[in-house]
């Protein structure tokens, strides 16, 4: 584990020159980029002990879960907590590693994959864009070995889990109605129209889980490609797509439920809750400071992230997923 922390921190010095022009970014200092005021609220037995947004419904006092090895019930106190597990690169650069300090494995400059921002012809002068996506398995917690014996940690080791280069459906919306058949159905005016509610609730708190084909005041999820067909900001598209691979994940089953009626672990949820994922900015200035914001808010009423694309380019954006936690601790 320390090696692998040695490795990740010296990467941005290794690659610095070589990706420069190309690829920008930095691996995030554990302890002056994570927004630590982000793990808030924290919940013990329904009650809240600690300040903070959320909108729990489940305020049960005691819990039952099978305790290992004969799987006896046990009862145990419900505890909910905000985990930092994953990372996002968002890039109109192929193979550029945004969090691992602008590293690119495969070197060169190739346009293949490349990511645009162009304006839509004959569509009143709104942009189109199209990024990539890397996702990250980043269990904070664990790795660096904070909370280690805590059983509601997730325990996982560092991997980089999807390129979307690699993905044949990210770049065709036709072929991705493989995964998500359903976007027809939402793929109306009535539809898209219920999202201003969806956004005017992430604005002000978290997403309403029942409009699931909304991504609040950033578009629509659907469809779970890189292509965004209104582009009003780096910030808003990049955010946009980070929200479509969480539900792409979900639907292909790497990605799972830790909060809900069952405190006992993880179930499967082919359907994202955007009211249990938060986002803090990684890349390309962290965000810090109570910056975790949920799915979907607008950014002009989070300065801390908007204020970014005018202090940075637009083309590579890294961030850190905040998972809620809700587990039965005995």
């Amino acid at each position: 584990m320390i090696l692998l922390l040695i490795i990740l921190l010296t990467l941005p010095i290794q690659t610095a020159s070589h990706a420069a022009s190309t690829c920008q970014g930095a691996f995030p200092n554990l302890f002056s980029d994570i927004c630590w005021e982000c793990v808030f609220p924290i919940r013990i037995g329904g009650v809240k002990v600690t300040s903070g947004d959320d909108n729990q419904t489940n305020h049960s006092l005691i819990c039952w879960c099978p305790k290992p090895p004969l799987g006896q019930l046990t009862p145990g106190i419900p505890i909910s907590f905000w985990e930092p597990v994953r990372m996002i690169d968002v890039t109109r650069t192929p193979y550029c590693l945004v969090n691992l300090g602008g590293y690119k494995p495969l070197g060169g400059n190739s346009p293949k994959n490349r990511g645009t921002i162009s304006l839509n012809e004959g569509d009143g002068g709104l942009k189109n864009s199209f990024y990539q996506v890397h996702w990250y398995v980043f269990p904070v917690f664990y790795l660096f070995e904070l909370l280690l014996d805590f059983i509601c940690v997730e325990k996982a080791s560092f991997d980089l889990l999807y390129f979307s280069e690699l993905d044949p459906l990210w770049n065709n919306d036709e072929w991705a109605i493989i995964h998500n058949p359903e976007a027809l159905v939402f793929a109306n005016p009535l539809a898209q129209a219920a999202c201003a509610a969806d956004c005017a609730t992430a604005s002000f708190g978290f997403g309403l889980d029942t409009l699931f084909w909304c991504a609040g005041c950033h578009g629509s999820v659907y469809p779970f490609t890189g292509s965004v067909p209104a582009h009003t900001s780096s910030v808003q598209a990049t955010e946009l797509l980070t929200a479509r691979v969480i539900a792409k994940l979900h639907r292909v089953g790497l990605l799972h439920a830790y909060s809900g009626d069952d405190w006992c672990g993880k179930s499967y949820a082919p359907i994202i809750k955007k009211s249990h994922y938060k986002l803090q900015m990684l890349n390309p200035v962290p965000a810090t400071n109570n910056a975790c914001v949920p799915l979907g808010r607008s950014d002009f009423l989070h300065p801390r992230h908007y204020t970014r694309e005018i202090i940075k380019s637009g083309n590579h954006y890294g961030y850190l997923l905040w998972r809620r936690r809700e587990c039965c601790l005995f």
